[in-house]
């Protein structure tokens, strides 16, 4: 019984605690709008920066500050603080915006919706790019407008007033940007909530690229039908509308877009997928080379199979036996002296490049390590890549070798000389007369 008391008691603190954490307000950014038609009878948009709190409780609260615009937000099936639990404050970027519904006269499903209800939509984002948070917003008036409003009618909002809102429909990615390198496998995160069962409700994924979109996957809520593929059907159910990719290539690159609407409410969170691949780098020498003095060697770093496109290759020099000191020691060189092949692209849109000098071996660089240093954004650190030089002086079973080899054919021509002469002397004994 004491045990069961003990855990009675832990669960309530817990409880206790959770609530104590759990965000009540948060300062925001609301993007008023000043909404008019011009001298060209153009429709115009002059956007006013106010400060705001969105803050969450019940109808009559009041204002954590009441010298600003408060937007409050009231409990619903749709909980906007679920998604950002266990983040601070200083963490989130919160802004706040009116939402048209562009003349779509449909009362929301919801309870106690009406037919002049207005929407707002809160954004909030990690500021670290963790994940991106779009929530609906639907306010009651507490009286019919005497007209029809739409947006170029909107009633203006006041320093101090308090907007009661409900969350009617929430967008998530925990995946805003996403970093891939060659057939990878990824997925792009998208969940949704709304606030009411049997939403009639179409999801689709759109990849945009250069100016153009091109449709991947489609649902329609009313009719059960899908087109395309990357999402699993069942999944929608609960709300999981995350696409996943076929192994990456380069021709995937680009932003996705995955919407969601409910009429009257039409969402979407744009995913921007970046292709970053690291080079592969190689020398044409080993790791030690040795060199008469004055022999001469091509050296050759290559970066292989990068994307994108910028890439830094350097070429340094350093003697190792100074290296160490902690002391004075000298600062690697860098080669001055280096050449560039022009960019190699592959077929699978990779690119390649190679940085080459021409090493002429001197006594003085015996002992000497010389390093090539990759820089690409695919990489958190360059990649090195390093070979010893060690120079020689020309042997000596070589300048013997080549003595014996001279001596050698002088005998041979004084051989033949003699041979020559012997001859010769023959020749002029027989022609003499006795």
């Amino acid at each position: 019984m004491g045990l069961l008391l003990k855990i009675l008691v832990y669960l309530y603190l817990c409880a206790g605690l959770q609530c104590v954490h759990q965000m009540s307000w948060l300062a925001c950014q609301f993007f008023d709008e000043h909404v008019f038609l011009n001298k060209d009878n153009h429709t115009e948009t002059q956007y006013i920066h106010r400060d705001a709190m969105l803050q969450f409780g019940q109808r009559g609260d009041a204002p954590v500050n009441p010298h600003t615009i408060t937007f409050l937000v009231m409990g619903s099936k749709v909980d906007l603080r679920g998604y950002v639990e266990g983040v601070e404050a200083d963490q989130l970027e919160c802004e706040l915006r009116w939402y048209s519904t562009r003349g779509i006269q449909v009362r929301w499903p919801g309870h106690g919706a009406q037919d002049y209800d207005r929407w707002f939509t809160c954004t909030l984002k990690h500021t670290q790019g963790l994940f991106t948070v779009t929530g609906f917003l639907r306010h009651t008036p507490a009286h019919p407008p005497p007209v029809q409003e739409d947006y170029l009618s909107r009633p203006a909002i006041g320093d101090r007033d308090v907007v009661a809102t409900a969350a009617t429909m929430v967008l998530q990615t925990i995946s805003p940007s996403v970093r891939a390198t060659l057939q990878s496998q990824q997925k792009l995160h998208c969940q949704f909530a709304i606030d009411h069962r049997g939403p009639n409700v179409n999801v689709e994924w759109y990849r945009q690229q250069r100016g153009e979109r091109t449709k991947l996957f489609s649902y329609s809520g009313r009719s059960g039908q899908t087109q395309g593929s990357g999402v699993v059907p069942k999944g929608l159910a609960g709300g999981d509308a995350s696409f996943a990719l076929p192994p990456v290539k380069i021709t995937n690159e680009g932003t996705y877009v995955c919407s969601v609407s409910v009429p009257p409410l039409f969402g979407s969170l744009d995913i921007s997928l970046n292709i970053q691949e690291p080079p592969r780098v190689s020398l044409n020498v080993g790791p030690a080379l040795s060199l008469p003095e004055g022999g001469e060697q091509k050296v050759v770093c290559e970066a292989e199979g990068y994307y994108p496109l910028d890439v830094d290759i350097a070429w340094f020099q350093e003697d190792p036996r100074v290296s160490g000191m902690r002391v004075g020691a000298p600062i690697p060189k860098k080669l001055q002296n280096l050449l560039l092949s022009s960019h190699k692209h592959s077929q699978e849109g990779t690119f390649s490049l190679s940085a080459f000098f021409y090493l002429t071996a001197s006594l003085a660089d015996s002992g000497s390590q010389f390093t090539c240093v990759v820089s690409h954004r695919s990489l958190r650190m360059p990649v090195r890549k390093s070979f010893s030089l060690t120079v020689h002086e020309p042997s000596s079973w070589m300048f013997n070798i080549t003595v014996i080899f001279t001596v050698v054919l002088l005998l041979v021509a004084l051989f033949m000389m003699l041979r020559y002469l012997h001859s010769a002397r023959q020749e002029s004994m027989k022609r003499k007369p006795y």
